[in-house]
């Protein structure tokens, strides 16, 4: 007995109520004006009472003050008011330069270069360590010990840190060394947060005496980044126990503070740990401690870390080796750079100190050691690359175009030293290198091939010019220039590298011609040999830069050395990755064949041992191909396009899913084109691509995807007026629906599929409420159909989805009676318009909706035990209000059975109070509604449980 509806009304009732506002001067955004009024009653003195007001301008507002006083909104506003815009820029550049003290985003941090020389220099030989291993001295003191007897063990202490506690460890490969020096790093942490301050000062100089030995001098730029990394956890520890004892009343010091603000107490902590550094006997160790808790000078004097840089740096020049002295003035560059950039003088000082003892490096010294090590002089000289790119970074940092001219004239009075020039062309930016390019290549010539290496010279050259564009009368020239060395090299690793970078700058200023020149170079190098086997990742990063500059495909394809360049990538796995680099570029679907070959070429890679993210990714990238590729409004031949892509991409589910939606997208277009009026023609055409959908589906494996494919191409073939064709998809997903197993992979993980398998049927009954029967089968024989398969399916015994499920086949039912439907499809008679209310098929309704409600009733009833009297209760009302929404409760049995559920809701107290009295009133006012009469005697029998 379903309540008849007028869905018109009930709409226009539900309907907000619209209200003419007048806001007046009011807005949301605009700043209020509050009146604080502060009020002094007498006091027992009797002093007279007195009132004062203020605007909220005096108060401190907490979000304006996080946002300096201005949101972001308000900035919008501002920036219409040239005068409020010229006071912003110039406090913002007061701003910028009172804090000038501080490094900005355009400064490469040393961390961003960490990995890089870890991975670079590396060996195969053993290494060796010295650990700490801890003192067991004055761990016995009394609790009665006298103070003295502990200041006398601390003596002793500090008197050990060089001496004994230290066992050396032999014939460690590169890994376990690493491996011991994390656990060093471990150990200071430990030994810190243990209040072990000596013993995490020990470690510290164990570590740092370490930076003396170049037993293994390939290996020393790691080194150096492995022991550093300890020297800055150091710092930061030393830095951070001072700061904490400057808390005041739980205040702590702002950022920008003053010595003058820093306690007693913090500044004799802070001297005691310089004092102890200053007792370390060995120069290196003491240079490199110091130099780590540098930034603590702060707490003592304002000049401190500016006296102290000069003296640090002087404190090198008495370090012998000149491999490990310039990597102790990089660590000094790279500290002064955090505490104090703008004390430039120093880096200078630093950097020109470099220079005058640079002629050590070809010492007599320096060359026996090389010869003991078997080390040749242009594999030592890369060991300095890392040092003096970082010192020459840091005094580059925001350095005038002047510097570069003073440091190009030092290169040149030092013969134009092939290293130093290297650095600088690294350090200083791009726009001052390209525009004296002539320059550097000039001084290029003249450099000692012997020491470095030319081409790599020219490749530094070359990574500024991909940067920034030198003057358009040498561009030719400096091509000239640099080719003729790149051609003569006659190792194909050496000349890859140089090549891969001077590609980019040929790209971006010539034509197809000169890089087809230069490709056509680059296969004659790479071919003899199979070199190019080795150089896999030079030459992908050829193609990127290609199909970067060259985004005309058409083009591209016409440059004659491409594919010859492509059919260098012979290994199966890089041919994948090469297309998918030009599929990811890919922008114009004119050159089709070629890219569906690519397509299939990274398809066919797919085997039984491909691994589900590069599945996702391949699928991802053929699917952005199809999307793409459109042949206007030819749709016959869009069709045969996804015919043929069918059947090339076969093993990656995604695409052919893909490939069934642009298919109903094209099914929807064409009726779109028609205004939904088929022509023949069109409606062969629309009954193809519904069979393509119906043939592609079965060929699917995830059985939620097939069923949700079968609603949604029934769907499209119903709004194309299929309707033999919208049936059998209904069909095949109603007989695919026991098949859903009980357990399905989502994300990897496997879940039960009861909520999803709920949420498709609802989907489904709202699609089957306009689907209108077939005049061969019985009444609704989608709808029986489909309550049978849920009767059969075996549900889980603690799930009361299946009783959701039938709740919701009685509201489709209660649709289905109707005179009218709520929606329709156009041009499409549903079976409110077929059976035009007939009473039979009313009562075939009102039979299956007997049927449902009995299987409802029964499942409440198998829920009568403890233990899911709770499921009982919220089912009860759930029922409860399915029947006040759709039934008609004039009916007497419908509304006693209505009261009973109320009550079998509130039995056992399980049922939520709130929620029944706002249930109770929400009747209450639909009994005042018109035809709603019969209500007011329902609330009167709906009685409301107490709490207790």
């Amino acid at each position: 007995h379903a309540r008849s509806r007028n869905y018109v009304s009930e709409s226009e009732v539900c309907k907000l109520e619209s209200v003419t506002l007048d806001f007046g001067d009011y807005h949301p955004l605009k700043p209020i004006t509050v009146t604080e009024s502060k009020t002094k009653k007498m006091n027992r003195k009797g002093s007279t009472s007195s009132t004062s007001s203020s605007s909220s301008s005096s108060m401190m507002d907490p979000l304006s003050s996080v946002l300096d006083g201005t949101d972001p909104l308000s900035l919008f506003a501002a920036a219409a008011d040239p005068v409020t815009t010229a006071a912003t820029m110039d406090s913002t550049r007061k701003k910028r330069d009172k804090d000038d003290s501080s490094v900005g985003n355009d400064f490469e941090p040393w961390s961003s270069k960490r990995g890089e020389i870890l991975a670079r220099y590396t060996t195969t030989e053993k290494l060796s360590i010295n650990l700490y291993m801890g003192s067991e001295k004055g761990k016995a003191t009394t609790t009665g010990s006298a103070v003295s007897e502990k200041v006398r063990t601390r003596l002793e202490e500090l008197d050990d840190l060089e001496e004994g506690s230290q066992k050396e460890l032999l014939n460690l490969t590169q890994q376990d060394y690493m491996n011991r020096i994390e656990e060093l790093n471990q150990s200071l942490k430990d030994a810190w947060s243990s209040d072990q301050k000596v013993k995490a000062l020990k470690i510290v100089i164990q570590c740092s005496k370490l930076l003396s030995d170049t037993t293994v001098i390939q290996f020393y730029p790691s080194k150096f980044v492995l022991i550093t990394d300890i020297l800055d956890t150091f710092g930061k520890l030393v830095y951070e126990r001072i700061l904490s004892m400057c808390v005041d009343n739980r205040v702590s010091l702002p950022d920008n503070f003053s010595p003058e603000s820093v306690n007693d107490t913090a500044k004799e902590t802070c001297l005691n740990w310089f004092f102890k550094i200053a007792s370390i006997r060995e120069l290196i160790p003491r240079f490199y401690v110091e130099a780590a808790i540098l930034k603590c000078n702060k707490f003592l004097s304002k000049t401190g870390i500016s006296e102290c840089l000069p003296r640090l740096t002087s404190m090198i020049r008495g370090i012998g080796d000149p491999l490990v002295a310039v990597y102790a003035r990089a660590y000094l560059c790279r500290v002064g750079m955090e505490v104090a950039p703008q004390l430039k003088e120093s880096l200078n000082k630093n950097f020109f100190d470099f220079l005058l003892t640079f002629k050590q490096i070809h010492g007599d010294t320096v060359q026996n050691q090389l010869v003991v090590q078997c080390v040749e002089i242009p594999l030592y000289l890369t060991l300095y690359s890392p040092a003096i790119d970082w010192i020459l970074q840091c005094i580059a940092y925001r350095a005038p175009e002047v510097l570069l001219t003073e440091m190009m004239e030092r290169c040149k009075k030092l013969g134009n030293n092939a290293l130093l020039l290297n650095s600088v062309m690294s350090a200083f930016r791009a726009e001052f290198i390209a525009a004296r390019s002539m320059d550097f290549i000039g001084m290029i010539k003249e450099c000692d091939e012997s020491g470095f290496p030319k081409h790599l010279l020219f490749r530094s050259l070359g990574l500024n010019l991909a940067l920034a564009d030198p003057p358009e009368n040498d561009r030719l020239q400096i091509l000239n220039e640099a080719w003729k060395v790149i051609t003569k090299l006659k190792n194909p690793q050496d000349y890859i590298n140089c090549a891969e970078v001077w590609v980019e700058y040929t790209c971006r200023h010539f034509t197809k011609r000169e890089v087809n020149t230069v490709l056509a170079d680059v296969i004659k190098h790479m071919t003899p040999d199979r070199a190019f086997e080795d150089a896999y990742p030079q030459l992908q990063s050829i193609i990127q830069k290609v199909i970067t500059y060259i985004y005309d495909f058409s083009l591209l394809f016409s440059v004659e050395k491409f594919l010859p360049f492509l059919d260098m990538f012979q290994k199966e796995s890089v041919r994948v990755e090469v297309c998918k680099c030009i599929m990811e570029s890919f922008i114009n679907p004119v050159i089709l064949n070629a890219l569906l070959h690519i397509c299939k070429t990274m398809h066919d890679s797919v085997n039984a041992l491909t691994l589900e993210d590069e599945k996702r990714m391949l699928a991802a990238l053929i699917n952005g191909f199809i999307k793409m590729v459109s042949f206007g409004r030819d749709f016959e031949q869009q069709l045969s396009f996804y015919v043929e892509a069918r059947s090339m991409f076969c093993n990656l589910e995604p695409v052919l899913v893909q490939l069934i939606h642009s298919v109903n997208q094209l099914a929807m277009e064409t009726r779109k084109v028609m205004k939904g009026n088929h022509s023949r023609k069109t409606a062969a055409f629309v009954r193809a691509c519904v069979a393509f959908c119906f043939i592609t589906i079965p060929s699917l494996s995830s059985i939620f995807t097939r069923l949700n494919l079968y609603l949604h191409s029934g769907q499209v073939a119903l709004a194309n007026q299929c309707l033999s064709q919208a049936d059998a998809f209904f069909k095949a997903a109603v007989s695919l629906v026991p098949e859903v197993p009980k357990m399905i992979s989502v994300d990897g993980k496997m879940r039960p599929s009861d909520a999803f398998l709920l949420e498709f049927l609802c989907n489904f009954f709202s699609t089957l409420l306009v689907v209108p029967d077939h005049p061969e089968q019985a009444v609704l024989f989608l709808v029986r159909g489909l309550l049978n398969v849920i009767q059969d399916y075996t549900w889980e015994d603690n799930s009361d989805d299946k009783v959701r499920i039938y709740t919701n086949v009685l509201h489709l039912l209660s649709a289905m009676t109707q005179e009218a439907y709520i929606y329709h499809v156009d041009k499409v008679d549903s079976n409110d318009t077929l059976y035009g209310g007939d009473s039979k098929f009313l009562a075939e309704i009102n039979k299956l909706c007997e049927t449902v409600i009995a299987q409802i009733l029964d499942h409440l009833k198998t829920l009568g035990k403890d233990e899911t009297l709770k499921r009982q209760s919220q089912l009860a009302l759930y029922f409860f209000n399915t029947i006040l929404a759709h039934g008609d409760l004039r009916n007497n049995k419908l509304n006693q059975l209505s009261v009973n559920l109320w009550n079998l809701a509130q039995k056992h107290g399980f049922a939520d109070t709130k929620t029944m009295v706002k249930t109770l009133e929400y009747i209450k006012r639909r009994s005042k509604q018109p035809e709603m009469s019969h209500l007011t005697d329902l609330a009167l029998r709906l009685p409301l449980q107490s709490r207790t």
